[in-house]
């Protein structure tokens, strides 16, 4: 929860700043909850033709939130 707002900022000033293909690499998280799952849908709506994210896969655990949400097929993961 006091990590979301960080990556938010981050995703967006590199947004801002002109990058294109951002990838988020969840393997190094132990926890996520649903203002984790809020954000990484909130990113991967903004997907354009100009604009596209990813999403490494996380731990059992993190993936556990996408799956028992119904959100898994709904993030492009990359790798999985």
């Amino acid at each position: 929860m006091a990590t979301a707002p960080v990556l938010d900022r981050a995703l967006q000033e590199l947004h801002e700043a002109g990058f294109r293909q951002l990838i988020v690499d969840l393997g190094g998280l132990s926890f996520m909850d649903s203002t984790g799952l809020r954000l990484t849908l909130k990113w991967q709506e903004a997907r354009q033709d100009d604009f596209q994210i990813g999403f490494t896969p996380g731990p059992p655990a993190v993936q556990r939130v996408f799956e028992i949400t119904g959100m898994a097929d709904q993030v492009s993961f990359i790798g999985s």
